[in-house]
């Protein structure tokens, strides 16, 4: 491990997200990860009304988003991975919503 967050994704979908991403947006992701390995407390923007407690990382240029949150098991504090996709309308913050509302 290389930082003191471990990265998961929140589940299948989140991880189907991530690839899904083409060639160049998966390598802004990537560094984004590394960052958020030692820094994920530090990192991005809150959200509000039903994400409160999630937070956002974009790429303006590239108009892509994700969508995060912190957590802890007990012994290994984790940044959880709930959604990655274009900002198109606000589609990937209503598939995060989805995603935290169901738990699918």
């Amino acid at each position: 491990m290389s930082g003191r967050f471990l990265i998961r994704f929140y589940n299948a979908s989140a991880r189907k997200d991530y690839e899904r991403l083409d060639g160049s947006q998966r390598k802004l992701v990537n560094i984004a990860l590394r960052k958020l390995e030692t820094r994920a407390d530090e990192l991005g923007e809150p959200l509000r009304g039903p994400l409160a407690g999630c937070k956002k990382l974009k790429w303006r240029r590239d108009g892509l988003r994700m969508v995060f949150r912190l957590g802890d098991d007990g012994a290994v504090e984790i940044v959880e991975i709930i959604a990655i996709g274009r900002r198109d309308k606000s589609a990937v913050y209503r598939r995060a919503e989805q995603r935290l509302s169901t738990g699918e």
